[in-house]
């Protein structure tokens, strides 16, 4: 099921998916070492009632405080643990953000994303791109069937792909939607593809009854016509994430880029909802530049029962098939077992997991030489750090 580690990856690298089946793994890391010191890296930040339901989401211990995980994450990433911030990281469960992990990859790595907000209730205290104006707020919950106007998601979508098709680079797409692996549950299904018991989320143990629940919610209210467009799908159950991430993606795709997805459920997602939009004999083009970037923590993830073992992996199987394409996957190899900070730890036992491109950022550090105890040794200072400033908890945002 999962490919063996290849010679030239990194140690404990991943390579796993069809895609093994008929790609060169060991070329594309090769390009994507090439290319660190010149892509471009994005961070998408976006807001979805959605993550406001009891129980949906830990990327805050409650509905009022996932108000403000993305903004709170990204200010994170950018300034780091040290800097006093205008919005503090909402308390947590367990773990420790994994914008933690991003800085301390991109520190390693002298990269800066170029932040993209929509559907937020707050103004990002630093430089950032608005496709759409703020005021617009967040998209309503997956259940009403409606979570956005059509006309917003057009737009979003069209606003992504100039920015992609402009490009002459490589590029690295990342994100922050609480309440996102719900809304990437619901477009998955809503394209016919069973992802039933393989979803994960924040939740050491996600709360598949409720997303579930949510989902046929969303999807009967919707009335949505046989194979309905991507647009249909993301206006009638989506966030404002997905079109701006869809329209990058085929941008930067129709300037012939490689680009790397950074995240689990909700990059398949994109992933899924481009290919929806495509002819399929152009598919397998399509994703031949396109590589899945997670971290070990998902692709170890085993949901439901012995039979979902590795689910996110058998995830996106179930988007290959559908689409008839061989997508390949890549896990960063950091573990945190031997981390004097509890709150990496938690990673280990199944809290957390990825976000805030964790997964994609660490794969590029080890790619480039970073070693799995100065990665731990860098993380661990920075907890400290985040502990001093401002004395704030455990927190993250997925």
């Amino acid at each position: 099921m999962i490919g063996d580690l290849y010679i030239l990856l990194p140690s404990g690298v991943l390579a796993f998916g069809v895609g093994l089946q008929e790609q060169n793994v060991d070329e594309r890391v090769k390009n994507w070492h090439e290319n660190i010191t010149n892509m471009a890296f994005f961070l998408i930040l976006a807001g979805s009632q959605t993550a406001e339901i009891e129980g949906i989401s830990a990327a805050g211990s409650t509905p009022v405080s996932r108000r403000y995980t993305a903004v709170a994450d990204a200010e994170l990433l950018l300034r780091g643990p040290k800097v006093p911030k205008r919005w503090p990281l909402p308390p947590l469960p367990a773990g420790v953000s994994p914008a933690l992990i991003s800085y301390v990859a991109s520190s390693f790595l002298e990269i800066k994303p170029t932040i993209i907000s929509a559907g937020l209730l707050q103004r990002p205290p630093f430089s950032h791109v608005s496709l759409e104006k703020p005021e617009i707020g967040p998209a309503r919950c997956l259940s009403s069937g409606n979570a956005m106007e059509r006309t917003r998601v057009k737009h979003l979508l069209d606003g992504g792909f100039k920015i992609g098709k402009k490009l002459k680079k490589s590029i690295l797409i990342t994100e922050c939607v609480p309440g996102g692996t719900s809304t990437a549950f619901a477009v998955l299904s809503g394209l016919g593809i069973n992802v039933s018991g393989l979803i994960s989320g924040s939740h050491k143990n996600p709360p598949s009854e409720l997303k579930t629940k949510l989902v046929n919610q969303g999807l009967k209210a919707a009335k949505l016509k046989k194979n309905p467009s991507s647009v249909e799908l993301m206006a009638a159950v989506g966030d404002p994430f997905q079109p701006i991430a869809v329209g990058l993606l085929m941008g930067a795709r129709e300037s012939d880029q490689e680009i790397l997805l950074g995240g689990g459920c909700q990059m398949l997602a994109v992933l899924a909802l481009a290919l929806n939009e495509i002819e399929p004999e152009a598919r397998s083009e399509f994703v031949g530049k396109i590589l899945i970037g997670t971290t070990s923590w998902l692709v170890d993830e085993s949901l439901s029962s012995a039979k979902n073992r590795n689910s996110f992996i058998h995830l996106m199987n179930h988007v290959s098939n559908h689409f008839k394409v061989n997508i390949l996957g890549l896990a960063s190899g950091y573990r945190f077992n031997n981390s004097n900070q509890k709150v990496l730890r938690d990673y280990e036992i199944g809290y957390v997991k990825e976000g805030v491109g964790a997964g994609a950022l660490s794969l590029l550090a080890q790619i480039k030489g970073l070693t799995q105890k100065e990665m731990i040794e860098r993380c661990d200072m920075e907890v400290n750090n985040l502990f001093k400033s401002n004395n704030e908890n455990t927190c993250y945002g997925i």
